[in-house]
């Protein structure tokens, strides 16, 4: 139902509002035939909080009656005989335009989909269609952000992924699994960049790993960093040297016994190094 935009969404005046929509529309069964728009569905929403600012439903009979299905293959699919008295679309095109011009679009495969449906349709009438300020297809984000897991991302699989319900196919209903599934979406998203090493099975947000190190008898753990450089953080603590502080007496390399290192090789005994390096560290 439509709700009073002032007392559902304080946003910025002149904030562009985002309608989410849907079209059903005739299969062609053969070469040639074009899709006919049987029905439109939309919701604008806030986009501050999402929340439904307006809504609206209309199916459409097609100039050409005979392209649509005596019977559909879905339980709620749309018959010649639902859009018999339904009116043209030359009748709700005004509604949909003031819907849909110079708004963010928003909806599940609308780029390649709906979005030349709706050009196509308001060519066939002789009218200008409406244009977007922008568009966010969620086929594409879903795709690049969650798809592996959601298998081949059409909505009936997304809305299964999420336990949602099945998709009906009809233009309100699936907008509103549509915005259901971003959510959801988002959410999960959201708790897994938060908890990384929790939710997630392969560190994809964090460009370091984990190592650990045992000093003093205990387990401690520490990130090294890509870089060949280590962090600059005071807790950072360097990978401690091969040689104990009992065999070489030195806790820290200085530039005179890098010198004495540098003697010591070959025919130095190791005596003579230990010598000269406690000599040089009092």
């Amino acid at each position: 139902m439509p709700m009073d935009m002032e007392a559902s969404c304080s946003f910025k005046e002149g904030a562009t509002e985002i309608v989410f929509f849907d079209l059903e529309t005739t299969v062609p069964k053969r070469v040639g035939q074009r899709f006919r728009v049987l029905e439109f569905g939309a919701i604008v929403v806030c986009p501050m909080k999402l929340v439904e600012l307006e809504s609206f439903a209309t199916l459409i009979k097609p100039t050409d009656l005979s392209a649509v299905a005596l019977r559909s293959s879905r339980p709620d699919g749309i018959t010649r005989e639902a859009v018999a008295t339904a009116p043209l679309f030359e009748d709700v095109a005004d509604k949909i335009f003031s819907i849909l011009n110079g708004r963010i679009w928003a909806g599940h495969n609308i780029r390649r989909f709906d979005c030349v449906r709706i050009k196509e349709a308001f060519a066939e009438i002789g009218r200008p269609a409406p244009t977007p300020v922008g568009m966010v297809d969620s086929l594409g984000v879903l795709t690049n952000k969650f798809g592996k897991r959601a298998g081949n991302m059409k909505m009936a699989s997304l809305a299964s992924y999420f336990q949602l319900g099945q998709q009906k196919h009809r233009s309100l209903d699936d907008v509103r699994m549509n915005l259901e599934v971003l959510k959801h979406c988002a959410t999960v998203l959201f708790l897994e960049s938060t908890l990384p090493s929790i939710l997630q099975d392969k560190w994809k947000t964090s460009p370091t790993k984990t190592t650990r190190n045992r000093a003093n008898g205990k387990l401690h753990c520490r990130e090294e960093s890509s870089r060949k450089s280590p962090p600059s953080s005071p807790g950072y603590q360097l990978r401690s040297v091969p040689y104990s502080r009992e065999r070489l007496g030195i806790g820290k390399m200085t530039a005179k016994v890098k010198n004495v290192l540098y003697m010591a090789q070959g025919k130095q005994h190791l005596n003579v190094l230990l010598k000269h390096s406690r000599s040089l560290l009092r």
